[in-house]
Protein backbone atom coordinates (compact mmCIF):
# COMPACT_ATOMS: atom_id res chain seq x y z
CA UNK A 1 0.00 0.00 0.00
CA UNK A 2 2.57 2.27 0.92
CA UNK A 3 5.02 1.78 -2.27
CA UNK A 4 1.23 2.11 -4.39
CA UNK A 5 0.95 5.66 -2.32
CA UNK A 6 4.35 6.62 -3.37
CA UNK A 7 4.33 5.65 -6.63
CA UNK A 8 0.79 7.82 -7.31
CA UNK A 9 2.93 10.54 -5.52
CA UNK A 10 5.55 10.40 -7.69
CA UNK A 11 3.08 10.76 -10.73
CA UNK A 12 1.35 13.57 -9.61
CA UNK A 13 4.43 15.64 -8.38
CA UNK A 14 6.75 15.43 -11.78
CA UNK A 15 10.30 16.81 -11.77
CA UNK A 16 10.68 15.99 -7.53
CA UNK A 17 8.24 18.71 -6.57
CA UNK A 18 10.44 21.51 -8.96
CA UNK A 19 8.23 24.57 -10.67
CA UNK A 20 9.04 27.71 -11.99
CA UNK A 21 6.08 29.10 -9.98
CA UNK A 22 8.43 28.31 -7.09
CA UNK A 23 11.40 29.62 -8.52
CA UNK A 24 9.77 33.08 -9.60
CA UNK A 25 8.80 33.16 -5.60
CA UNK A 26 12.23 32.94 -4.67
CA UNK A 27 13.43 34.94 -7.24
CA UNK A 28 11.10 37.82 -6.05
CA UNK A 29 12.33 37.45 -2.43
CA UNK A 30 15.89 37.55 -3.17
CA UNK A 31 15.57 40.77 -5.47
CA UNK A 32 13.68 42.65 -2.54
CA UNK A 33 16.83 41.87 -0.28
CA UNK A 34 18.91 45.06 -0.73
CA UNK A 35 21.84 44.17 1.04
CA UNK A 36 22.46 41.41 -1.64
CA UNK A 37 21.25 43.34 -4.55
CA UNK A 38 24.31 45.82 -3.30
CA UNK A 39 26.36 42.84 -2.76
CA UNK A 40 25.44 41.64 -6.69
CA UNK A 41 25.02 45.18 -8.57
CA UNK A 42 27.60 47.66 -6.36
CA UNK A 43 30.77 45.73 -4.61
CA UNK A 44 32.16 44.04 -7.43
CA UNK A 45 32.08 46.73 -10.31
CA UNK A 46 33.42 48.63 -7.18
CA UNK A 47 36.27 46.77 -6.57
CA UNK A 48 37.01 46.70 -10.50
CA UNK A 49 37.13 50.39 -10.49
CA UNK A 50 39.21 50.73 -7.89
CA UNK A 51 41.88 47.81 -8.97
CA UNK A 52 41.38 47.72 -12.45
CA UNK A 53 42.49 51.04 -13.42
CA UNK A 54 45.84 51.64 -11.44
CA UNK A 55 48.87 52.79 -13.61
CA UNK A 56 48.86 51.96 -17.22
CA UNK A 57 47.01 49.07 -16.80
CA UNK A 58 44.53 50.17 -20.12
CA UNK A 59 47.64 50.38 -22.36
CA UNK A 60 49.33 47.11 -20.59
CA UNK A 61 48.77 44.20 -22.69
CA UNK A 62 48.28 40.91 -21.78
CA UNK A 63 47.73 38.07 -23.76
CA UNK A 64 45.10 38.54 -25.92
CA UNK A 65 43.80 41.62 -24.16
CA UNK A 66 45.05 44.27 -21.62
CA UNK A 67 45.53 44.03 -18.10
CA UNK A 68 42.26 46.08 -17.33
CA UNK A 69 40.56 43.27 -19.05
CA UNK A 70 42.49 40.83 -17.23
CA UNK A 71 41.23 42.13 -13.91
CA UNK A 72 37.74 42.29 -14.83
CA UNK A 73 37.27 39.16 -15.48
CA UNK A 74 38.94 38.61 -12.14
CA UNK A 75 35.96 40.95 -10.33
CA UNK A 76 33.66 38.81 -12.16
CA UNK A 77 34.73 35.72 -10.87
CA UNK A 78 34.94 37.29 -7.53
CA UNK A 79 31.25 39.33 -7.87
CA UNK A 80 29.51 35.50 -9.06
CA UNK A 81 31.20 34.35 -6.54
CA UNK A 82 29.45 36.62 -3.79
CA UNK A 83 26.40 36.78 -5.27
CA UNK A 84 26.22 33.30 -5.65
CA UNK A 85 27.39 32.01 -2.20
CA UNK A 86 24.81 34.41 -0.79
CA UNK A 87 22.25 33.79 -2.83
CA UNK A 88 22.48 30.05 -1.51
CA UNK A 89 23.20 30.84 2.17
CA UNK A 90 19.89 32.81 2.46
CA UNK A 91 18.80 29.07 3.39
CA UNK A 92 19.55 29.55 6.64
CA UNK A 93 17.67 32.63 7.57
CA UNK A 94 14.63 29.91 6.35
CA UNK A 95 15.72 27.55 8.35
CA UNK A 96 15.51 29.92 11.40
CA UNK A 97 12.25 30.69 10.08
CA UNK A 98 11.12 26.96 10.10
CA UNK A 99 10.31 27.33 6.75
CA UNK A 100 12.85 24.64 5.61
CA UNK A 101 10.86 22.09 7.31
CA UNK A 102 7.43 23.55 6.31
CA UNK A 103 8.83 22.67 2.77
CA UNK A 104 9.69 18.97 4.04
CA UNK A 105 5.97 18.12 4.31
CA UNK A 106 5.15 19.17 0.48
CA UNK A 107 6.05 16.96 -2.31
CA UNK A 108 9.16 18.65 -2.53
CA UNK A 109 12.20 16.84 -3.06
CA UNK A 110 15.50 17.49 -1.24
CA UNK A 111 17.23 17.77 -5.00
CA UNK A 112 14.40 19.80 -6.57
CA UNK A 113 14.95 21.97 -3.34
CA UNK A 114 18.30 22.61 -3.82
CA UNK A 115 18.20 23.18 -7.92
CA UNK A 116 15.65 25.95 -7.32
CA UNK A 117 18.00 27.54 -4.51
CA UNK A 118 20.96 26.65 -6.96
CA UNK A 119 19.05 28.39 -9.91
CA UNK A 120 18.12 31.75 -7.84
CA UNK A 121 21.75 31.71 -6.83
CA UNK A 122 22.70 31.89 -10.57
CA UNK A 123 20.19 34.90 -11.57
CA UNK A 124 22.53 36.36 -9.10
CA UNK A 125 25.80 35.77 -10.42
CA UNK A 126 24.57 36.91 -13.72
CA UNK A 127 23.41 40.00 -12.90
CA UNK A 128 27.22 40.38 -10.88
CA UNK A 129 29.14 39.45 -14.28
CA UNK A 130 27.04 41.84 -16.02
CA UNK A 131 27.52 44.52 -13.95
CA UNK A 132 31.08 44.24 -14.24
CA UNK A 133 31.64 43.44 -17.78
CA UNK A 134 29.39 46.47 -18.40
CA UNK A 135 31.53 48.88 -16.42
CA UNK A 136 34.46 47.32 -18.01
CA UNK A 137 33.50 47.99 -21.30
CA UNK A 138 32.95 51.43 -20.52
CA UNK A 139 36.34 51.77 -18.80
CA UNK A 140 38.75 50.48 -21.07
CA UNK A 141 38.94 47.05 -20.87
CA UNK A 142 40.22 45.33 -24.36
CA UNK A 143 39.36 41.85 -25.07
CA UNK A 144 38.46 39.76 -28.09
CA UNK A 145 35.52 39.38 -29.16
CA UNK A 146 35.38 35.53 -28.57
CA UNK A 147 37.08 36.36 -25.14
CA UNK A 148 34.62 38.40 -24.01
CA UNK A 149 32.00 36.29 -24.48
CA UNK A 150 33.94 32.88 -23.11
CA UNK A 151 35.24 35.08 -20.09
CA UNK A 152 31.82 35.97 -19.52
CA UNK A 153 30.20 32.99 -19.82
CA UNK A 154 32.75 30.87 -18.08
CA UNK A 155 32.93 33.44 -14.98
CA UNK A 156 29.32 33.02 -15.00
CA UNK A 157 28.86 28.72 -15.17
CA UNK A 158 31.45 28.06 -13.32
CA UNK A 159 30.45 30.06 -9.99
CA UNK A 160 27.86 26.94 -9.71
CA UNK A 161 30.23 25.59 -7.45
CA UNK A 162 29.69 28.45 -5.14
CA UNK A 163 26.17 28.72 -5.06
CA UNK A 164 26.69 25.10 -4.09
CA UNK A 165 28.65 26.48 -1.42
CA UNK A 166 26.45 28.81 -0.15
CA UNK A 167 23.43 26.26 0.25
CA UNK A 168 25.89 23.43 2.05
CA UNK A 169 27.69 26.81 4.42
CA UNK A 170 23.89 27.57 5.37
CA UNK A 171 22.45 24.47 6.18
CA UNK A 172 25.85 23.66 8.31
CA UNK A 173 26.06 26.85 10.27
CA UNK A 174 23.45 28.64 12.16
CA UNK A 175 21.55 32.14 10.83
CA UNK A 176 23.32 34.44 13.09
CA UNK A 177 26.61 33.21 11.75
CA UNK A 178 27.06 32.35 8.15
CA UNK A 179 26.47 35.73 6.62
CA UNK A 180 29.10 37.44 9.16
CA UNK A 181 32.03 34.47 7.92
CA UNK A 182 30.96 34.05 4.36
CA UNK A 183 32.70 37.80 3.57
CA UNK A 184 36.08 36.54 5.00
CA UNK A 185 35.73 32.78 3.96
CA UNK A 186 35.18 33.81 0.28
CA UNK A 187 38.22 36.10 0.55
CA UNK A 188 40.62 33.69 1.96
CA UNK A 189 39.40 31.39 -0.81
CA UNK A 190 40.73 33.55 -3.27
CA UNK A 191 43.86 34.57 -2.21
CA UNK A 192 44.64 31.22 -1.69
CA UNK A 193 43.17 30.06 -5.27
CA UNK A 194 45.26 33.07 -7.02
CA UNK A 195 42.09 34.65 -8.25
CA UNK A 196 43.63 38.42 -7.34
CA UNK A 197 47.25 37.87 -7.92
CA UNK A 198 49.66 35.27 -9.55
CA UNK A 199 51.26 32.90 -7.09
CA UNK A 200 54.48 30.75 -7.20
CA UNK A 201 55.99 27.60 -5.64
CA UNK A 202 54.25 25.70 -2.99
CA UNK A 203 51.92 28.53 -2.78
CA UNK A 204 50.85 27.56 -6.53
CA UNK A 205 50.90 23.71 -5.85
CA UNK A 206 48.49 24.06 -2.96
CA UNK A 207 46.34 26.64 -4.72
CA UNK A 208 45.22 23.75 -6.62
CA UNK A 209 43.31 22.04 -4.21
CA UNK A 210 40.92 25.22 -3.42
CA UNK A 211 37.84 25.93 -5.09
CA UNK A 212 38.69 29.31 -6.56
CA UNK A 213 41.53 28.36 -8.63
CA UNK A 214 39.58 25.94 -11.42
CA UNK A 215 37.15 28.79 -11.51
CA UNK A 216 39.80 31.52 -11.72
CA UNK A 217 41.81 29.34 -14.56
CA UNK A 218 38.63 28.26 -16.70
CA UNK A 219 37.41 32.33 -16.79
CA UNK A 220 40.84 33.19 -17.91
CA UNK A 221 41.27 30.36 -20.71
CA UNK A 222 40.19 32.96 -23.14
CA UNK A 223 43.05 34.64 -22.76
CA UNK A 224 45.67 32.55 -23.60
CA UNK A 225 46.67 32.41 -19.52
CA UNK A 226 47.25 29.04 -18.14
CA UNK A 227 49.43 30.03 -15.77
CA UNK A 228 47.34 28.73 -13.27
CA UNK A 229 47.79 25.34 -13.99
CA UNK A 230 45.99 22.56 -16.33
CA UNK A 231 42.89 23.53 -17.92
CA UNK A 232 41.76 19.43 -17.17
CA UNK A 233 43.10 19.82 -13.94
CA UNK A 234 40.72 22.87 -13.62
CA UNK A 235 37.71 21.27 -14.53
CA UNK A 236 38.16 18.11 -12.48
CA UNK A 237 38.75 20.86 -9.29
CA UNK A 238 35.42 22.71 -10.49
CA UNK A 239 33.59 18.99 -11.09
CA UNK A 240 34.66 17.50 -7.52
CA UNK A 241 33.76 20.65 -5.57
CA UNK A 242 30.64 21.06 -7.12
CA UNK A 243 29.76 17.26 -6.65
CA UNK A 244 30.94 17.88 -2.82
CA UNK A 245 28.49 20.86 -2.19
CA UNK A 246 25.75 19.41 -3.81
CA UNK A 247 25.72 16.19 -2.17
CA UNK A 248 26.66 18.00 1.18
CA UNK A 249 24.02 20.06 0.93
CA UNK A 250 21.18 17.80 0.07
CA UNK A 251 22.44 15.66 2.87
CA UNK A 252 22.34 18.37 5.28
CA UNK A 253 19.20 19.32 4.03
CA UNK A 254 17.38 15.94 4.58
CA UNK A 255 18.93 15.99 8.31
CA UNK A 256 17.89 19.50 9.14
CA UNK A 257 13.93 18.51 8.42
CA UNK A 258 14.06 14.98 9.28
CA UNK A 259 11.05 14.63 11.72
Amino acid sequence: MTTLASQALSTRVPLGGFSLGFLRLELRRMLRNRRTMIFTLVMPPLFFVIFGLQSDYRTESFGSGNVTGYVMVSMAVYGAMLATTSGGAMVAIERAQGWSRQLRLTPLRPVAYIATKVAVAMVLGLVSVTAVFVVGGIVGAHLTVTAWVSCFLLAWICSLVFAAFGLFVGYLLPSENVMQLLGPALAGLSFAGGLFMPLHGWFETVSKIFPTNGVATLARMPFGDTSGGSIALAILNVVVWATIFVGGAAVLFRRDTAR
